[in-house]
């Protein structure tokens, strides 16, 4: 008997406000560049007021969510446990997830009242990206948002690792993997950002337990999780925690193990004007492939192609129509 879905996403659900900044904007302002930094209400407000509003792109985002988004636009089934509030960008975010086919714990709940998360995305012209945060209600995101019917009918869990920055997120993090590992449904970590994997390594090997079915990292964070600067040193070490990983490399495209060998995973060439979402999306594509039968290196291939075609454009996703021409272009 198939699975209903093909993964089950679990993260921080958030509206992306996406613009374009000078590094003297980031020095100005003390945001630190090229990282994800946690801001109150009040410092994200005074950013926005400090934009320039003609070059906004406002957009539903979130990490796993993107994640989630790619996978149904290349034609998977997916479920994604979050939390809005009962405002108009929770509305707009779960729209835009039931418009794309995604299902969502909100079937059965009601959005609480608060506010929705925002992520500013400030994006400098070596293509880097710099977020500052407010959580918003996804700061209470928590065990009462875990669906574990759903979770049984998944053949993944993908955990996204932002959680973790919050008791309650952290707690939801544990108990999926808990309820994954008991209904025998493979688990998928992304490590998600070296801020976090600095400030959070061992709620992350709390996660992890004795190992994760598959591991998400950039070579960065590769490094910095197993405290290896060599990264032959850093990937062996990563077997011991996790039974496959994919370890991007931005320009450089990725290296795949597939639970025996490793496979390189050749880069695409492409004019980058913003890597916001590249992981996301690459994440996405990966798993689509590996849970539709393309297997390591084909699913590789395809999440190496979305990559560098997300970070040849603003904002974190592509089109439903531009992820099925990719599909149509791997054959």
């Amino acid at each position: 008997m198939s699975a209903k879905y093909h993964v089950y996403g679990i993260g921080n659900a958030l509206v992306d406000i996406e613009f374009r900044v000078s590094p003297q904007f980031l020095d100005q302002h003390n945001v630190k560049k090229g990282v994800m930094t946690l801001v109150d209400e009040e410092t994200q407000f005074e950013l926005i007021n400090a934009i320039n509003k003609a070059e906004t792109v406002q957009k539903p985002g979130g990490s796993a969510a993107n994640t989630m988004m790619a996978i149904s636009q290349l034609g998977g089934n997916g479920f994604y446990s979050c939390k809005v509030a009962n405002d108009p960008f929770g509305d707009e975010y779960l729209k835009n997830m039931k418009d794309a086919g995604i299902d969502t714990n909100f079937i059965n709940q009601q959005q609480p009242d608060g506010i929705t998360g925002k992520c500013l995305v400030m994006v400098t012209d070596d293509a880097d990206r710099t977020m500052n945060t407010f959580l918003g209600i996804t700061a209470t995101l928590s065990t009462s948002q875990i669906d574990e019917q759903a979770i049984a009918q998944s053949e993944y869990v993908y955990l996204e690792g932002y959680l973790v920055t919050s008791d309650s997120g952290f707690e939801a993090l544990k108990k999926t993997k808990t309820l994954a590992d008991q209904h025998d449904v493979k688990t998928a970590l992304t490590l998600s950002d070296p801020s976090i994997v600095e400030g959070f390594e061992e709620r992350f090997k709390q996660i992890i337990g004795k190992k994760v079915d598959l591991l998400f990292c950039n070579e960065e964070e590769a490094k910095m999780f197993t405290g290896h600067d060599d990264l032959s040193e850093a990937r062996e070490a990563i077997k011991k925690i996790a039974h496959k990983f994919v370890i991007t490399q931005g320009p450089n495209g990725a290296l795949i193990f597939d639970g025996d060998t490793f496979i390189d995973i050749e880069p695409y060439e492409v004019s980058a004007v913003d890597t916001n979402g590249a992981g996301d999306i690459f994440a996405g594509a990966f798993l689509y492939g590996i849970t539709n039968g393309m297997g390591y290196a084909g699913a590789g291939k395809l999440a190496s192609l979305a990559g560098s075609e997300v970070v040849g454009q603003y904002g974190p996703r592509l089109k439903k129509h531009e992820m099925q021409q990719l599909l149509e272009q791997i054959g």
